[in-house]
């Protein structure tokens, strides 16, 4: 900045090859010390529920129980066995921001590899809802991509990683498609005008993550696939934001563990 007196804003210049000071296992290490936390491993796969209907409808069916290890501040895990698969879901964790500082916290407690299954209003219809989108790129429509990647305008998947999960989804009964997505900050400035850019860019749904998980990914190296459970045209029809039977829920975690297997987890 050319001022020192300046505020600092996301466009400001950053030096991302710089360390952080605030590291996530030290914050935890406090967290275990305070709340009497064991050092436990979470789950090896773990998955962002920031709309909790998988959490709610888990711990309702009595399949959900408390990670003993996870020991964040702000959330809570419940892990669930789906399909022999043993699986930490973090629920509510909404937007940037939060889906991002829950990120960090995962890696260091355990966690291989990170699905995120946000809902998401429909952009470029690909036909009657809900269905699943792969995120593999993101428009950067928020700020918390910005302090880990030079700005650019899409924040990508790792291309092989959402192959193989393409893959892997291709024998569910659910649709699965592969597109682009936008991520914002601010889904109730959802203008025409912004919706209309983000359809010219080829933005199939709009969700509040993607981008910013995909930037922390390739920032620190980790394997992280996001996924747009398509359930809404943003209210403007009546009956809106249905995601199927129990929440959609089933559908959900089939996808998630068949795409946790098709990476080479479980």
């Amino acid at each position: 900045m050319s001022d020192p007196g300046e505020a600092p804003t996301i466009r400001a210049r950053k030096h991302h090859d710089a360390p952080s000071v605030f590291w996530p296992e030290n914050l935890l290490r406090e967290a275990r010390r305070q709340r009497g936390v064991p050092d436990e491993p979470v789950p090896a796969v773990c998955v962002l529920d920031p709309d909790g209907d998988m959490v709610r409808t888990l711990r309702a069916a009595s399949r959900a129980r408390p990670a003993a290890g996870w020991a964040c501040y702000h959330t809570e895990m419940d892990v669930t066995d789906h399909a022999g698969l043993c699986i930490g879901i973090v629920g509510l964790a909404v937007g940037a921001p939060f889906a991002v500082l829950v990120a960090e916290q995962l890696f260091v407690s355990g966690c291989q590899l990170l699905l995120s299954m946000t809902s998401a209003g429909q952009i470029r219809p690909l036909g009657p809802t809900p269905y699943f989108v792969l995120i593999d790129r993101a428009l950067r429509d928020e700020g918390t991509s910005q302090h880990y990647l030079p700005p650019s305008t899409f924040a990508v998947a790792d291309p092989a990683l959402a192959d193989r999960a393409l893959l892997a989804a291709a024998a569910l009964p659910a649709a699965v498609h592969r597109g682009a997505s936008w991520t914002t900050d601010a889904p109730y400035r959802e203008t025409q005008d912004a919706i209309d850019a983000a359809r010219a860019h080829g933005a199939l749904a709009v969700e509040m993550e993607a981008a910013a998980l995909y930037a922390f990914a390739q920032a620190r190296s980790r394997p992280v696939l996001c996924f747009a459970h398509v359930t809404n045209q943003m209210a403007r029809i009546e009956g809106d934001f249905e995601k199927g039977e129990q929440g959609g829920t089933r559908d959900a975690l089939d996808l998630i563990a068949a795409v946790a297997r098709g990476c080479g987890f479980g």
